[in-house]
């Protein structure tokens, strides 16, 4: 009776073991790099780089996670459910600045955010007391939209701001619940191509070279993990070279992320760019003075203390 009981505590040892290395426990598993991302065309790096490893001989893995607002996004983010997002550079830098230790890496993107208004507004002055929609209060679009009533000769107060899911954002517009909204795309797009918005301003038309969207990186992650967050950003690098083309397969594997239709994607992509990612510094400083003249921020962090350079690293050459 005795050896039978060991017997079955021995086999029960065996069933937990086979099922810990089924759990991914093994060393001898291929590590996972798990990434936040929102289905929008500032990822599309990331939904690159997740498909051109699918198959294929790889040291490691992209593991994408959707997120369907910022703050859900940022909450995994911040708390550590994930090791690093596309996300949008503010909240990030509003992380650090409440002691998180999130690090910037390289951009998501260049340009691509659109400031909508209704078919209707001939002017920007005419949004005065309108409803003006924003993904994020501490966002780029925020900042857009402040420097957008500013260059009419109005104050940020003329119009009334509310946060609203960018999904959403199309259809608010089209039904008059709001007047405008600035967002990334393709929502934007989505408007055009419908229809029932008309764009007011590109970003660079008030704000050249302005960052939005980062692949985030958390600290701790790129401390304990060198190599695999060196293979992970090269990886990344070399799928925004890849999305730069804009060509049909971009355009398949996008449209498999964010669920657009053909025409949405052809607009959306004329308006962005994946070429040169590096998170300038003087535009970071121009991005924390206007954080600081918003309210935002009462301190964000300086260029050193948030961005991490030692990444941008891709065969020996520094990516600028």
């Amino acid at each position: 009776m005795k050896k039978l009981l060991l017997l079955i505590l021995f086999t029960g040892l065996v069933v937990v073991g086979a099922c810990s290395q089924a759990d991914g426990e093994s060393a001898e598993d291929t590590p996972v790099v798990k990434i936040g991302y929102m289905p929008i065309t500032h990822a599309v790096p990331l939904f690159m780089q997740e498909k051109s490893l699918e198959n294929k001989g790889k040291n490691y893995e992209v593991e994408l996670v959707r997120f369907s607002s910022w703050p859900d996004l940022m909450d995994a983010l911040n708390t550590g459910r994930i090791d690093g997002a596309s996300t949008l550079i503010t909240v990030a830098m509003k992380a650090n600045e409440l002691g998180i230790d999130l690090r910037g890496i390289v951009l998501g993107h260049r340009e691509g955010n659109v400031l909508m208004g209704a078919n209707d507004i001939g002017d920007i002055n005419e949004l005065k007391g309108e409803t003006f929609a924003i993904p994020h209060k501490i966002s780029t679009h925020n900042v857009l939209l402040y420097l957008m009533l500013k260059e009419a000769g109005m104050e940020y107060e003329d119009v009334n701001t509310v946060e609203m899911s960018p999904a959403e954002m199309p259809a608010a517009l089209s039904e008059g619940r709001i007047e405008g909204y600035v967002v990334a795309e393709p929502f934007g797009a989505q408007s055009v191509v419908m229809g029932t918005g008309k764009v007011l301003y590109q970003s660079d038309e008030l704000w050249e070279d302005s960052l939005d969207c980062a692949l985030v990186l958390h600290g701790d992650f790129i401390d304990g993990n060198r190599a695999l967050a060196q293979d992970f950003i090269d990886g990344y690098i070399a799928a925004a070279n890849q999305a730069e083309a804009k060509d049909g397969h971009v355009h398949t594997v996008s449209s498999e992320y964010m669920q657009v239709d053909e025409a949405v994607m052809e607009q959306s992509m004329e308006w962005i760019s994946y070429e040169d990612l590096k998170i300038d510094e003087e535009a970071y400083d121009e991005l924390r003075v206007y954080m600081q003249e918003m309210g935002l921020s009462d301190n964000p962090p300086t260029y050193e203390e948030f961005v991490d350079t030692t990444l941008r690293e891709v065969g020996g050459e520094v990516v600028e």
